[in-house]
């Protein structure tokens, strides 16, 4: 596939070590292997990297057959990139002239050992470095809470949450100074930063509300004091969400015998929310008169050509940024503000034209749409 054709989306994904991120990746990868998706999906998903794919697929295998649970990696920093490629219609004219005929996800999984612990000497100070700077053009950032150790403090919650927050915020200080070149704030940066419920299945009472609920009465100035030092490392801070958005996570429904890997929560809203939430909320915040120059740049990376494709039309942008938010027809604030009947009216409209960029788009953001009905996913207002 030529890249140039490919829309490229980055996801953060950061946790504690234990908190299920291996184990999480390969049942994405690996549902997506199944015959069954992949009979029913109008697009396949493909590890760029042949390798990666087939030891994540072997993870996901693992569990399914023999309950055995992927090895936990540590102090290893690692990038996936998926190729999301539709099946039918990529050669047709109607494909070539969308701006883009498929979707990669690029998924960063940063060491929770990083956060945890006192790196070992100067080359694994580089490394972790480096490692944090391969993830800066990610949209969305992903932290997870771990639910058993939130059920190992079970009443005192405040105890394992303030932990992890006073981890993550002190990891980040101690990064900054060698992120930020003369001091200087990041344009590119994540800006939208989802608290995640790992292992969600363990506390099956609990909903995306009350997860909510729980991190605001036990540990809400510990998750606004890491909100201070993630928008002290950005510019124009105001386009900065962290611990606004929530999902619920459970990669299977883990028994003594058993590993139910069809019973996965969560999992299938990630490309979802790679794709489409970074593009609702972006538009919104490059609307407002504060932000402007590189930033709106920023924002509005690839949002001209992804509402192009989700309204399904030929429409030129225009280059000034002040002017970037009027496409001929539809405009972005329209393409990134749809929902609800309008999207399905959208999907079924794609469907019928056999336009399965515009259905896949459409799907995505009717799957966010019913994560929130589910109680699975819980998007900020603002």
């Amino acid at each position: 596939m030529d890249v140039s054709r490919a829309l490229e989306q980055h996801i953060a994904v950061f946790g504690e070590g234990g908190s299920g991120k291996t184990v999480l990746l390969s049942s994405f990868y690996g549902a997506t292997q199944e015959p069954q998706y992949r009979k029913q999906s109008l697009f396949h998903v493909v590890a760029d990297n042949i390798g990666q794919g087939a030891r994540l697929h072997r993870n996901y295998l693992g569990m399914k057959n023999s309950a055995q649970v992927p090895v936990t990696t540590r102090f290893t920093g690692t990038s996936y990139s998926f190729s999301i490629k539709l099946k039918d219609g990529s050669g047709t004219k109607a494909m070539k002239d969308k701006p883009f005929d498929a979707l990669r996800l690029v998924w960063h999984d940063y060491p929770g050992e990083w956060f945890e612990q006192d790196v070992n000497g100067p080359e694994e100070a580089q490394r972790r470095v480096d490692t944090f700077r391969t993830l800066l053009s990610s949209d969305v950032a992903l932290l997870l809470v771990d639910a058993q150790r939130l059920l190992d403090n079970a009443g005192q919650e405040e105890r394992y949450l303030k932990s992890l927050f006073a981890n993550f915020l002190n990891g980040l200080l101690s990064l900054k100074d060698d992120l930020l070149e003369d001091g200087q704030p990041l344009v590119e940066f994540p800006r939208i930063w989802v608290l995640g419920l790992s292992k969600s299945d363990l506390l099956p009472d609990l909903d995306v509300f009350a997860f909510r609920d729980l991190l605001i009465e036990k540990a809400a100035d510990d998750l606004d004091a890491l909100r201070q030092v993630l928008a002290g490392l950005v510019e124009a801070d105001d386009a900065l969400s962290v611990g606004e958005d929530f999902v619920l996570l459970s990669s299977a429904k883990f028994g003594a015998e058993r590993i139910e890997v069809t019973e996965r929560i969560g999992v299938d809203m990630i490309l979802p929310l790679a794709a489409m939430l970074p593009f609702e909320r972006h538009v919104k915040w490059a609307q407002t008169e504060e932000l402007q120059g590189k930033v709106v740049e920023m924002l509005l990376r690839g949002a001209g050509p992804l509402a192009t494709a989700l309204v399904g039309t030929k429409s030129k942008f225009l280059g000034v940024v002040g002017q970037m938010l009027n496409i001929v027809g539809p405009s972005l604030a329209e393409a990134a503000g749809l929902n609800g009947d309008k999207l399905e009216e959208y999907n079924s409209d794609a469907l019928a034209k056999k336009d399965y960029l515009r259905a896949t788009l459409s799907r995505f953001g009717m799957d966010l749409d019913k994560g929130e009905e589910d109680r699975v996913l819980l998007r900020s207002l603002r």
